[in-house]
């Protein structure tokens, strides 16, 4: 039975899309930003406030490395190839932490700066690392690549008005990483794409003093419940969903894609999207076909892990649903230029 999504909003990106990256939702609460990344600059645009849009000037292209915005949208951190670096909206330097290199030559440099490498090869494909702010803003977890000791990455708890590591953990992870926040500031999850079957993600505790890491393996993390009691996770196949208890990480149940959802035209089975929105605590938005110009998606039971029927919109979406905060979720549009904005019909 088709499930009716109401439009919210139509927003337009910020950047141009032929020099940027997708625009994205970053949200916890009391905040709920529109980012995106540009070659030179990260611009930022608070929804719920309709403030001016604000922009980051960029240490360095957006192909070496990722970013980040602050809680508060004053504070922008960049994980690049050889450091961190967080800045103002003036560009200004509020700190840096260098850390080994990310280049997939296994470069063993100690790099100072971005202009030692900007014209290498290796250096311009490497993995990235990546930095996520707990919802309060208090924390950054930020995980970057070691540059000593037997773990090749490391998972980092900063403080993040001057870059002071609180805690560290090795992750025994060799690949690029997407974090996933939880609304409790002591809970951070972190996938790594190591480019195989076994790759993991990693979920992370900080209790104040010690940062304790389980690894989940063949994982990847979707989305965080609005309580924060659950997730979402899919396996590097994308075969089956999974609910797990984020205290932990226990698996309580799982949905087959292929037991679930019926075929796409010219496919034997269906797979989950690797991204997915939690709007409420009984309810889920995950999608599969995210890759196609028709994709589907549907309404999740997490209680039961069972279908209530596929999202009926009013025209064509394009790509993964992604939460966005207050039980909504986000499409963006085929060509980059409109953030879609929904909420259940009814809710």
């Amino acid at each position: 039975m088709p499930v009716s999504a109401r439009l919210l909003a139509t927003i337009p990106t910020l950047l141009n899309p032929a020099s940027a990256d997708a625009p994205h939702v970053l949200w916890g609460p009391g905040h709920r930003l529109l980012v995106q990344r540009g070659d030179t600059e990260v611009s930022v645009r608070d929804l719920d406030r309709n403030g001016p849009e604000v922009r980051f000037p960029a240490p360095w292209p957006r192909r070496f490395g990722s970013a980040t915005v602050s809680p508060a949208g004053d504070v922008a951190v960049f994980a690049g190839v050889h450091a961190l670096r967080a800045v103002d909206r003036a560009g200004a330097v509020l700190w840096e932490l260098r850390h080994g290199c990310w280049s997939s030559a296994v470069c063993e440099e100690a790099h100072t700066s971005f202009v030692e490498y900007a014209d290498d090869h290796y250096h311009r494909y490497a993995d990235t690392g990546s930095a996520a702010f707990s919802p309060d803003g208090k924390l950054l977890w930020a995980h970057v690549r070691s540059d000593s000791g037997d773990d090749l990455e490391e998972w980092l708890v900063l403080d993040p008005a001057d870059g002071t590591v609180l805690g560290r953990a090795g992750t025994g992870t060799a690949g690029s990483s997407f974090p996933t926040p939880h609304p409790d500031p002591a809970y951070m999850g972190l996938t790594v794409g190591e480019g195989d079957e076994d790759s993991p993600a990693l979920w992370g505790h900080w209790d104040g003093r010690t940062l304790s890491v389980r690894r989940l393996d063949e994982q990847v993390l979707l989305a965080v419940s609005p309580s924060g009691r659950h997730f979402l996770a899919t396996d590097p196949g994308q075969w089956c969903l999974y609910l797990c208890q984020a205290e932990d990480g226990e698996e309580l149940r799982r949905l087959a894609a292929a037991d679930a959802v019926p075929p796409p035209p010219g496919d034997d089975h269906a797979r989950w999207d690797y991204e997915a929105a939690f709007p409420h605590d009984d309810a889920a938005v995950v999608g599969t076909e995210y890759d196609t110009g028709d994709p589907r998606h549907w309404l999740v039971d997490p209680a039961t892990m069972t279908l209530r029927g596929r999202i009926a919109y009013p025209f064509p979406v394009h790509g993964s649903a992604r939460g966005a905060g207050h039980g909504t979720w986000y499409t963006v549009s085929q060509d980059q230029t409109l953030v879609y904005l929904w909420r259940l019909d009814g809710c």
